[in-house]
């Protein structure tokens, strides 16, 4: 009997993942373990900017609806209301669901969950050990700057286009005027995002190599990864060769790893597919949302994400690359639905690797050198979604942005997309620089707070594709032979 393809395996679990996440919602009971939790957490109140304990009174009320089952939030709201006060309800609905909520769907989430953690394992020294062996292979310092220079202006190129993109669908479509600016609670760590965004730059060059190692601070690793590989071209030859022996014995150890969990990958996508519906199904406020002013929102981002993946990309692939995009997007079909189910770019990492070279004929030098650098800082999904998201902002609260407004609203989205890590939800808080670099007001985050995971896996997808496209067109600049 024929094996099913790995990319028809992922589909068949995605669509698993969706209908048990629409069976497994959360229900909730008002426990008194779960009172003593609450009595204990501090909740950010948007007046004083601080975390208080919730009153007093708050709980004593919370105690009259112990033992009663609720099926869903809505019915579990509602009461909350007739027992707390609105206000109150209002106030720290997020922290009683939390802590009163039972997840049946933590049954099949451990699954996305293990698989999340063994990819999280390979990405550092995968990354280390590729991206010096990839340097070491191509030699020369001027090699090296050609290959860098080349990725360096994809990167930007097609990261401008996307905000373009976005910027068009925006202003035609306008999804914030008329929404409503009132936000169900404020988004924290603003501030610190901000101050490390402020210090990426300087942040790339690691104090200490193995601190950076240890945490997964990918610029520093990718800085000291080139130059150590770099000078490793510069050495006696005897050192030379040992050092590009050992590296390559680890990436090719590494790779095999990697390859052994990606067996895995249709049981973590059910996983991680499964959590996320349930958690957007079973949060009826979010529903309402996405029905009303934020779904011209994500139908917005949605068509913007689409003319870049399908329009924009393929034709520079077809053009400039004089490369088959069909073919290399179906031989990407395995790590985008793995991109879309993750929401990470460097967790899909591994197997883009695997597929660009093996499948879409890409050397070793290019892909090692291209891909790592593509997943830490060519994020064309997370800018063109900046863009959109500081536009929406904009027209929700009434501000009409000048031309220069939205020039600095691209130039301060295609420097935040680079300081967005490869990781969920970076792209949230890195709006917040935007909003501030125009002066809007950073609580208009929590208008699209309900809607950001699911636009967070199409916008990590989105990413994924831009850099394979990118390692395709650098190939071929390098007169390289691929089989699409």
């Amino acid at each position: 009997m024929k094996k099913i393809a790995l990319h028809w395996q992922i589909l068949i679990a995605l669509v698993l993942g969706v209908v048990v996440g629409i069976q497994l919602t959360p229900t909730y009971e008002v426990t008194k373990d779960a009172v003593s939790k609450l009595q204990a957490v501090k909740v950010f109140d948007k007046t004083t900017k601080k975390k208080q304990h919730i009153e007093t009174s708050v709980i004593e009320n919370l105690k009259k609806l112990e033992g009663k089952d609720f099926h869903n939030d809505h019915v579990f709201e509602t009461e909350l209301k007739k027992t707390i006060g609105e206000e109150n309800a209002a106030k720290y609905r997020k922290a009683i669901l939390k802590e009163t909520a039972f997840r049946p769907v933590t049954y099949v989430s451990w699954m996305g969950d293990i698989f999340l953690r063994a990819l999280k394992m390979v990405i550092v020294p995968l990354i280390l050990s590729s991206i010096i062996t990839g340097i070491t292979n191509i030699g020369s310092g001027e090699s090296l700057g050609r290959l860098g220079g080349k990725t360096l202006l994809y990167y930007l190129s097609t990261s401008i286009l996307a905000i373009t993109t976005g910027l068009f669908f925006v202003n035609i479509l306008r999804p914030g005027v008329g929404a409503p600016t009132s936000s169900s609670g404020a988004v924290e760590g603003l501030d610190e995002a901000r101050g490390s965004f402020g210090d990426t730059l300087m942040n790339m060059i690691p104090t200490n190599v193995f601190e950076s190692l240890s945490t997964g601070k990918m610029l520093s690793i990718i800085f000291f990864a080139i130059m150590f590989g770099y000078f490793i071209t510069q050495v006696q030859d005897r050192y030379k060769d040992l050092l590009n022996d050992f590296f390559n014995a680890v990436f090719e150890v590494m790779m095999k790893i990697t390859m052994f969990i990606i067996k895995f990958t249709p049981l973590g996508v059910l996983g991680l597919v499964a959590n996320t519906i349930a958690e957007q199904a079973g949060d009826s406020q979010a529903l309402g949302q996405m029905a009303g002013s934020l779904g011209v929102y994500m139908l917005t981002v949605i068509l913007a994400l689409g003319v870049h993946f399908f329009v924009t990309l393929p034709l520079i692939v077809k053009f400039i690359g004089k490369a088959n995009p069909v073919a290399h997007l179906r031989n990407m079909a395995s790590p985008l639905l793995t991109a879309f189910s993750t929401s990470s770019s460097s967790a899909t990492l591994p197997l883009s690797m695997e597929t660009v070279e093996h499948k879409s004929g890409v050397s070793n030098k290019v892909t090692s050198f291209t891909l790592p650098l593509g997943a830490t800082i060519n994020m064309d999904g997370t800018a063109l979604y900046e863009c959109v998201a500081a536009m929406f902002i904009a027209q929700a609260y009434g501000i009409e942005l000048s031309i220069m407004q939205q020039v600095v609203v691209v130039m301060t989205a295609l420097l935040a997309s680079i300081g967005a890590a490869g990781i969920p939800m970076a792209g949230l808080v890195m709006i917040s620089v935007i909003l501030s670099a125009v002066g809007l007001p950073l609580e208009g985050l929590g208008m699209i707070l309900a809607v950001d995971r699911i636009l967070d896996m199409l916008r990590t997808t989105t990413n994924v594709w831009s850099d394979s496209c990118g390692a395709v067109i650098i190939a071929k600049s390098e007169k390289e032979e691929l089989k699409v």
